[in-house]
């Protein structure tokens, strides 16, 4: 698809100027890369054509559809999770396969009608849709496939008692696991033009489906965690509990056979892909949302960085640390904890790493907040939903952990500390705090920053022109004679609102050279410890639980509560920082 990026363009009547004045006042710069990216009939079409009256009424109706949507899968979800509400688990699984169907079409004809519209402007957004995210996508959706696989499987093996729905369920969700991962490859950056509330409402149904099939998935793993805690016994199906799982349980038919449980076993492990992916897929599907009907200008363009880690040794091999030690923990952890003799040293042990890793990464986060304090690099302010979509995740995200956080410091405080447990608690859930807060700080002044340039001669720069050219628009020039210039007037708007002025360049030196350095080694070392603090709690360690002491406090259902619905925001949070810490890093 041709891509194009407008600097500024401003419409000029040129009747109205003799020949000297045009060639005084108009600057028409010879083979301009920009302008050649895009031919006349396509400037054309997006200059003649008036900008969109009804852009908040379209996003209004999309969005309330999309909130209706998400509201009803809640409620399905919730209630399908509880055997003493009459909601069997084939309805909440109903509603899922056709929502994927529903969003499946519409990507296909999306995809279809591109295809055979190429001539049609498509303008991009590139700082949408960046690389390392789309290859994450790729990677959370075949570790998706591989667990809808084993679904599958397992269903074969009960298909003497297990529902039709249960079996077609997770045949639907590959296919549509599948093109959405293609559609979101080719076409997270653009920026459509045509048919705008139609495609406003297609992506909202997609970003609604992805949330409804993250509620039943987290839902599902939750259930399982808990019911582990209660119970001690590995499998999804309780009686007494009074819970069944929303989306992959098989409440009324157990697995008896050794290849049954191979898969159940199985696909649990790799529900926190699942979980990832479809946040992944929201995200990027509301920022092709925010996209449509956009058009950037030149200057907005994003600069093309490689994530390269050359000389680069401290801040990678501090990460690497942490990450080694932290999987060497958490395989302790998960094989101590059940064994009666072994369980308080194993939690000591946990909270010991959790504070110490913590302590770092505060520290590191504190340390390159103060050296963007001093960077010379000018904000960068200008519109851009990616990045404004990164910094609500962030902070909202962080708001599950800082949730089960204060909770545990009342616990704890209102127990009257004294023990080394109570200690450790208690200081772990203040510096969980400390450091969410130090690092979304971090993050943020990081993507707010211009990009690093390299090494310019002043010759150089001199020869760079960046200020803004006037050109002229064909339409307007073509049917001067036959408009007066009242009409033309009405023809007449700026594709970018809103300009900003053109960054500062500082070349590098000494001094800003070991800043880059440091801020980048800062960047590597959160980067490769934000991945196994995701690890830790997606794939099943539950020290909130395993410790008892807010469980005596809170009780168990306020406090199996509390921490299932703040756990999978913490750990969204992680894998969010990474990709953000991502970004951070190569602009840096």
């Amino acid at each position: 698809m041709k891509t194009c990026h407008f600097r500024h363009i401003y419409w000029l009547n040129m009747g109205d100027l003799s020949p000297a004045e045009t060639s005084t006042a108009v600057k028409v710069p010879p083979a301009d890369p920009t302008f050649e990216k895009i031919s006349l009939g396509e400037l054309s079409a997006v200059s003649a054509e008036p900008p969109e009256i009804w852009k908040k009424g379209g996003r209004l109706l999309s969005g309330m559809l999309g909130i209706n949507i998400v509201l009803l899968g809640c409620g399905l979800v919730s209630s399908g999770a509880f055997t003493a509400v009459s909601v069997a688990e084939r309805e909440v699984l109903s509603f899922l396969s056709v929502l994927m169907g529903l969003t499946s079409i519409w990507m296909v004809s999306y995809l279809l009608w591109t295809s055979k519209h190429k001539n049609n402007p498509k303008l991009k957004d590139s700082h949408a849709g960046p690389i390392w995210l789309r290859g994450g996508l790729v990677l959370f959706g075949v570790c998706s496939l591989v667990l809808d696989i084993l679904k599958i499987g397992k269903s074969v093996t009960l298909i003497h008692c297990e529902s039709p729905v249960k079996i077609a369920h997770p045949v639907i969700q590959v296919v549509f696991v599948v093109i959405q991962t293609y559609f979101l490859w080719v076409s997270c950056q653009d920026c459509a033009q045509i048919h705008m509330n139609l495609t406003r409402c297609g992506l909202m149904i997609t970003l609604s489906t992805n949330l409804a099939i993250w509620m039943a998935a987290v839902t599902d793993e939750s259930l399982h965690q808990t019911h582990e805690l209660i119970t001690g016994v590995n499998h999804t199906s309780n009686a007494t509990t009074g819970v069944r799982a929303a989306g992959g349980g098989s409440h009324g038919c157990d697995c008896v056979t050794q290849l049954c449980k191979t898969f159940q076993n199985g696909y649990y492990y790799l529900y926190p892909f699942n979980i990832e992916y479809s946040l992944f897929a929201s995200a990027m599907s509301y920022v092709m949302w925010k996209n449509v009907g956009r058009v950037t200008s030149e200057h907005h363009h994003h600069t093309q960085h490689k994530f390269k880690t050359r000389n680069l040794f401290v801040g990678l091999l501090c990460g690497i640390g942490v990450l080694v030690a932290g999987l060497g923990v958490f395989i302790i952890y998960k094989i101590e904890v059940d064994i009666e003799d072994s369980k308080s040293q194993a939690i000591t042990m946990f909270y010991i790493f959790n504070i110490t890793a913590l302590s770092l990464m505060s520290i590191g986060s504190l340390a390159g907040t103060i050296i963007y304090r001093f960077d010379k690099r000018d904000m960068d302010n200008h519109k851009n939903p990616t990045r404004t979509l990164d910094v609500v995740l962030l902070l909202g995200a962080a708001l599950g952990q800082y949730c089960i956080s204060y909770f545990s410091i009342v616990a704890m405080i209102a127990m009257q500390p004294g023990e080394q447990l109570h200690t450790l608690i208690l200081v772990n859930a203040l510096l969980l705090i400390v450091q969410h807060t130090l690092q979304n700080t971090f993050i943020i002044e990081g993507l707010h920053r211009h990009p690093h340039t390299n090494n310019h001669h002043p010759a150089e720069l001199q020869e760079k022109d960046l200020s803004p050219h006037v050109y002229i628009n064909p339409a307007a020039t073509d049917s001067h004679s036959n408009h007066s210039p009242s009409s033309n007037g009405k023809h007449e708007y700026e594709l970018e609102t809103k300009h900003n002025r053109t960054p500062t360049i500082f070349p590098e030196n000494s001094k800003t050279d070991w800043r880059r350095k440091i801020l980048k080694e800062i960047s590597l070392f959160l980067l490769v410890s934000n991945i196994i603090f995701w690890i830790i709690p997606a794939f099943g360690a539950r020290p909130q639980f395993d410790n008892g002491l807010e469980l005596q406090f809170y009780g168990d259902n306020m406090w199996v509560v509390i921490v299932n619905i703040g756990l999978p925001f913490g750990i969204f949070y992680r894998m969010h920082s990474v990709a953000s810490l991502v970004e951070v890093y190569i602009m840096t």
